[in-house]
């Protein structure tokens, strides 16, 4: 029988190794923010080798960043589960999924209402008091796991639940992130306005949303980097969202400030820069997906749980330690000198 490659890194028949099933479709909540989302990645591919109709629930922007997915259908969801609910249960009347069942990646309780009061059984992890919600309550893993391995163990279990045969027991090593033309035009467009080429410019993120217990998680050493890499002469540009524009501006001031970009094309743009550097934030999983070259620094966050899943990705500093500027430098030399470029 021949065999295909994914580019998640599975080895997949071209015939489905799943059997018939009555399972009309599989809805799949996604997590909240954009790095969970990219975590997922492999258990989406999981799901679609199933060859089962899959209808992804979440946040709008995620669409974006799924259109090269072949989904059966994109539900966004607001975060209200009355409206959520709502617009699930419509969406399932609609596309006449009288036998959908349901994956739920996030714990909270709200998302596993959302799925209960729209009709649809659904797995998930045994948390949030929502055991007696969910159809099909599995408990997490004894040993700690990385977020990826987590929720892949989450849908791998739930599958072999439902009487399917998955074939992959364990995460591929990359995330995979499938890409449209759409999103390659977008980027081209955007570094050639900039007059900036492929391979020859260091992107940066020196933002961050929100707190980590308390502490904030930029790493305070950006400006002085950016401006040693220019002196160097690396040409150091950003791409923040239309929300982090001024943090970025401030942070590192000195550097190209681009225009903001979905999420497809920002993907496309870390894989066509020569180095990525970000904090452990949702770019670094964004880069992560795309297979980028990135340095990834931490000074709050523990790289076990959530730092970026691939091996083009190098990371420095702990939890309790943010890196030096000096340490920062001489890596990202040595990662532009010894790694091939794209």
């Amino acid at each position: 029988m021949a065999r295909l490659i994914t580019n998640s890194g599975h080895h997949t028949s071209t015939d489905s190794f799943f059997p018939m099933s009555t399972i009309s479709a599989i809805y799949v909540r996604l997590p909240n923010w954009i790095g969970d989302v990219c975590m997922s990645l492999p258990c989406l591919d999981l799901l679609l080798e199933t060859k089962l109709p899959i209808v992804v629930c979440a946040r709008p922007w995620a669409r974006d960043l799924l259109s090269a997915y072949p989904l059966a259908g994109f539900i966004p969801m607001s975060g209200r589960w009355r409206k959520d609910r709502a617009a699930v249960q419509a969406y399932r009347k609609k596309a006449r999924h009288a036998h959908a069942r349901g994956l739920l990646l996030p714990d909270s309780l709200s998302s596993a209402m959302v799925f209960r009061f729209a009709g649809i059984p659904c797995a998930g992890h045994r948390d949030d008091g929502r055991s007696l919600i969910l159809r099909w309550p599995l408990s997490k893993s004894a040993q700690p796991l990385h977020a990826v391995e987590a929720w892949y163990r989450l849908t791998y279990k739930t599958l072999r639940k439902w009487g399917l045969s998955p074939a992959h027991p364990t995460a591929p090593e990359c995330l995979g992130l499938r890409l449209t033309a759409d999103h390659v035009d977008e980027a081209e467009a955007l570094m050639s306005d900039a007059g900036i080429k492929p391979g020859q410019f260091v992107l940066i993120a020196p933002t961050a949303v929100g707190l980590h217990r308390g502490k904030v998680k930029v790493w305070p050493g950006f400006d002085a980097l950016t401006r040693r890499l220019q002196d160097q002469g690396h040409m150091v540009a950003m791409c923040p969202p239309p929300n982090e524009v001024q943090q970025a501006l401030d942070n590192a001031p000195t550097a190209f400030c681009l225009p903001s970009a979905g999420l497809g094309a920002f993907a496309t743009l870390t894989r066509q820069a020569s180095l990525v550097i970000c904090n452990d934030s949702g770019v670094s999983h964004v880069a992560a997906a795309a297979g980028a070259r990135q340095l990834t620094l931490f000074g709050v966050t523990q790289r076990e749980r959530t730092g970026p899943w691939s091996p083009s990705a190098t990371c420095l500093g702990s939890a309790t330690a943010w890196p030096s500027v000096d340490e920062a430098e001489l890596t990202a030399q040595h990662l532009m000198h010894t790694c091939p470029v794209h």
